[in-house]
């Protein structure tokens, strides 16, 4: 039996972590921040109270975090501690409390300094919005003024969770931009309600980027380079002036594994309008910005993208062509890249693709009102474009890939780095291509490559329609056919496939090409989900399942599991909720421990574990796909063991004749 633990791996996640930390946790503080606080000479900060009107030192919040610096503008908090903001507007940048050390000429510095390293992982400096640990659906906005360098900094900062935030500024203006109406001002104060950046970070380890919206800036959400080991999960990126996710820091060299979860990032080169919220003035390259979802410099590391979406930036959609320096390695999966203007994924070297969906709809931006200049279909507008190193395998499987650039899919050497040991891989895959942005009389090719320069390309079982042969011909059990999209539309596409279709059922098994054919598909339904696998991102599952169906995994594993207590433990759960979805339901989440039964009470918005057992919520089922839910680096000895289960009889009562649920044991030693 499969289960849905969403909130249930969420909610004993916090227990699992409370235990943790009150077992261990080091001498720490945690600080409250909340509209109706106080000054630091008001209040202690150590208290979540309001300032009750009068007095000095009391036990209350601050009024902004900016009253966690001392008045020289340095932290008064120490690594190891914990700022909880309420939700709020709080102006960040000259102007704001406690910004006596900054002056009107110099407003760039006055941003908050560098954020205090950690203890350790399991002792992060964490900056979170309450509310942080229940979905984070009120966060407190943080914005900036003044044209501070950026709202947050994590330069040299490791060992730290920055979560449940909005990152913006109250200016709709561009750095730089060409049109005088757009462009901020920067050389004579007041410069406006304007920050260029959201987060900068650089040689910085062990970070948690969690629950964000990062929007509006001036020119980048996350400057980020020199980073090691970072995990970013549930983060939106969108429509800031330059770019999304700038990676060169200078010699930016990033390591470890860079892990991306959840992850979407739109509209980036376009301006947003105060307080609309709505782009406008989109500029690429050509009219001298950037535009890139995701642009690195050289780099190494291993990065992993997952259930990420990259759409409607005006570059490139997610640009890992400089992931060039080994050892690197590059993984993408359960991912969408469409209507970005250059190509929709660029990568190079060692790499993995599955369940992918590629539509370059790369002329996306022309003639509409919010575009000021872009460079559609840019170098070709390819949906993938693949790099190759000398000896590297990179691996296309089971993805959708169409457009309307010069080619669907471009394979180039990097550097001339090649030697003939390299293995491009693309099978069980959907090519479709669409007449030319820059030439409707031709059509899109399938693939390109230098013969004389690759090992082999090895392409079959792939469905290719309606594109024009590059240099590679159809394999013996490729198929020269429609493919029966759901809406094939490009400016609408969905990859969904209509009954009929050639690609379902006709693909290889499970398992095939060495493990590279996945157990499920971009929306994390079973493979297959006919008599055979389907080609393409999407399954066609038939019939919807009868029951709900629940899945949590504890390390990939269904259990029972046994750890020792330094290792890390991390789950993943799904639900597909069959043909129930939106019916009401009795939602149980609990976990038998050494310390005894705890449920998740979520009546009443307590959002909290607490001892025994009972219905943790009374509401309608929706689809969760599949997601990482906990990770932690040990664990305390003993027994676990984690249920999600789901009873149609909607009483507050276990009905076991009505009752589907799914569980994963977990032994410490």
């Amino acid at each position: 039996m499969k289960n849905n633990q969403m909130r249930s791996a969420l909610f004993w996640g916090l227990l699992f972590v409370n235990i943790l930390m009150w077992a261990s946790w080091c001498p720490a503080e945690t600080y409250y921040v909340r509209t109706d606080g106080g000054t630091a000479g008001q209040c202690t900060g150590l208290s979540d109270a309001p300032y009750p009107g009068s007095g000095e030192n009391q036990a209350c919040a601050w009024s902004h975090p900016f009253w966690a610096l001392d008045a020289s503008g340095n932290w008064k908090i120490q690594g190891g501690d914990t700022v909880l903001i309420h939700s709020g507007s709080y102006r960040m940048g000259f102007g704001a409390p406690n910004t006596g050390w900054c002056d009107a000429s110099g407003a760039y510095e006055c941003h908050l300094p560098p954020l205090p390293s950690g203890q350790d992982t399991s002792h992060p400096t964490r900056i979170l919005g309450v509310g942080w640990e229940q979905g984070c659906t009120n966060p407190p906005e943080l914005w900036g003024a003044e044209r501070p360098w950026q709202i947050l900094s994590l330069d040299g900062t490791s060992h730290a969770v920055i979560g449940c935030l909005e990152i913006t500024d109250h200016s709709g203006c561009v750095e730089g931009h060409p049109d005088p109406a757009m462009r901020c001002e920067r050389d004579t104060d007041p410069f406006g309600d304007w920050a260029p950046v959201g987060i900068y970070a650089a040689d910085s380890s062990q970070v948690v980027l969690s629950h964000l919206n990062i929007h509006g800036l001036a020119w980048a959400g996350v400057h980020a380079g020199r980073i090691s080991d970072w995990t970013v999960e549930n983060v939106r990126i969108a429509a800031n002036g330059g770019v999304g996710w700038d990676g060169d820091v200078g010699e930016s060299t990033s390591a470890g594994n860079l892990i991306f979860r959840s992850l979407t990032v739109e509209w980036n080169g376009c301006g947003e309008t105060y307080p609309q919220g709505e782009p406008n003035g989109c500029w690429g390259q050509t009219a001298g910005g950037y535009g890139d979802g995701v642009g690195l410099g050289a780099t190494g590391g291993n990065w992993v993208f997952e259930d990420a979406i990259f759409r409607y930036n005006t570059s490139d959609g997610l640009d890992m062509l400089y992931v060039r320096l080994p050892p690197s390695n590059i993984q993408i999966r359960r991912t969408r890249s469409y209507g970005n203007a250059g190509d929709q994924i660029k990568v190079n070297g060692p790499t993995r693709i599955e369940n992918t969906l590629m539509a370059s709809s790369c002329g996306f931006f022309e003639g509409k009102p919010f575009t000021y200049h872009v460079d559609n279909c840019r170098a070709g507008g390819s949906a993938l474009a693949l790099n190759a190193r000398r000896g590297s395998q990179v691996s296309v499987v089971n993805s959708t890939i169409v457009g309307q650039g010069d080619c669907l899919c471009l394979i180039e050497c990097d550097s001339g780095d090649c030697d003939g040991s390299e293995t491009i891989i693309l099978q069980n895959n959907i090519f479709m291509g669409y007449p030319e942005f820059h030439d409707p009389s031709d059509n899109a090719c399938y693939i390109w490559f230098e013969p004389a320069v690759f090992g082999s390309v090895n392409t079959d079982y792939n469905v290719v329609f309606n594109a024009k042969m590059g240099n590679v011909g159809l394999s013996a059990h490729d198929l020269e056919q429609n493919p029966l999209f759901v809406n094939s539309n490009l400016d609408a596409f969905d990859g969904h496939l209509q009954v009929g279709s050639p690609a379902m059922d006709s693909g290889l098994a499970v398992g095939s090409l060495g493990g590279l054919v996945p157990d499920h598909d971009l929306e994390n339904n079973p493979r297959p989900g006919g008599p055979g696998v389907d080609r393409g991102a999407y399954e066609h599952g038939g019939q919807p399942t009868q029951d709900p169906v629940p899945d949590i995994k504890a390390n990939g594993s269904d259990g029972p599991l046994t750890l020792s207590s330094s290792q890390a433990l991390s789950v993943r759960v799904a639900l597909d909720p069959g043909i129930h979805g939106g019916d009401p339901a009795d939602w149980w989440v609990a976990a038998s421990s050494p310390f005894g039964w705890f449920h998740y009470d979520v009546t009443g918005g307590a959002w909290t574990w607490v001892p025994g057992l009972s219905v943790t919520y009374q509401g309608p089922l929706f689809s969760i796909p599949g997601t990482a839910i906990l990770s932690l680096p040990q664990s305390i000895p003993g027994t676990y063991v984690f249920y999600f289960g789901i009873d149609m009889a909607v009483n507050g009562s276990i009905d076991f004749d009505r009752l589907t649920y799914d569980s994963v044991q977990v032994d410490v030693k």
